[in-house]
């Protein structure tokens, strides 16, 4: 079971747009997913897609009691091979029982094995904030993947909040635990010739830091992903065919480049993703 952490202390980066599309995708590549919706003030990853089955429970109850029955704590989307844990933590009270408890940061990593027969790939999608939760979740992880706009303010953010709290993190190293490599997706990047020439410059802050890698796939600014998460439907269900008013490639293209370059182990599924096979589930088949 592959665990990927969407990361950033920053809010407003596109973590929740970049777990819920990653998630659907894989799910409709035939791969169990489990999305871990871990922002109690803002949670949209848990009511992103309708859900077919809503447990009583959520991720309190996972935190707060060690409950891991799905039968409490899972819900289903509507999307096959895709579930929830919603964020039900409506008093905001897990990150403060975290910081008092004796295995505060590791208590999802601790965790994570009771699932490791029901899926392939659990997603945490996290708040934009640095947290005892969010040192939790990138504990908890075997990938970190962070959005990025692709500014130099974001860039020197990223540097001030996410790196410096990933570097007070390798401590954690010392206990055997894995300290995740970061993997930037630059997120919203227009066609003006600015934006591409800052896009590069943030490519070159990074370039030759061992810890971060920013990805080759570019999450361009494109109406599709609003379209999509106003419906309430995969950004690559909406549109698996080139556009034909856009330079950019369709949502299905970017999100499969993006799914091939994180999780390359299951590029052969990925790219069986064609067009043809997404206007078939579309259309009601698998």
């Amino acid at each position: 079971m592959k665990k990927a952490g969407i990361i950033s202390t920053k809010g407003g980066t596109g973590k929740t747009t970049s777990s819920t599309n990653l998630g659907a995708f894989v799910a409709d590549a035939g791969l169990r997913t489990l999305l871990i919706d871990l922002d109690p003030v803002q949670p949209s990853g848990s009511s992103y897609y309708p859900l077919a089955h809503e447990a009583p429970g959520g991720l309190y109850d996972l935190l707060a009691f060690n409950n891991t029955d799905p039968e409490r704590i899972v819900s289903r989307t509507n999307i096959p091979n895709l579930d929830v844990i919603v964020s039900n933590d409506i008093n905001n009270q897990l990150n403060n029982l975290l910081l008092q408890a004796p295995d505060g940061r590791l208590r999802l990593a601790n965790l994570m094995p009771a699932f490791a027969d029901q899926y392939d790939l659990v997603l945490f999608d996290t708040q934009g904030a640095r947290s005892a939760m969010l040192e939790m979740v990138v504990l908890a992880s075997d990938v970190a993947l962070s959005p990025l706009p692709p500014n130099m303010l974001a860039a020197r953010e990223f540097n001030r909040g996410t790196m410096h709290m990933m570097a007070g993190l390798h401590t954690y190293s010392r206990l055997g635990l894995n300290i995740p490599h970061i993997n930037i997706i630059i997120n919203g990047l227009d066609q003006t010739a600015d934006a591409r020439q800052i896009h590069e410059t943030v490519r070159e802050v990074f370039d030759g830091n061992a810890d971060v890698s920013v990805l080759d796939t570019i999450v361009p600014q494109a109406v599709v992903f609003r379209k999509a998460a106003s419906q309430g439907v995969p950004a690559h269900r909406l549109e698996y065919s080139q556009p034909s008013n856009r330079q950019a490639p369709s949502a299905l293209s970017i999100i499969r480049s993006l799914a091939i370059e994180v999780f390359p182990e299951w590029r052969d599924r990925f790219e069986a993703m064609t067009e043809e096979k997404v206007a078939q589930i579309v259309k009601g088949g698998r």
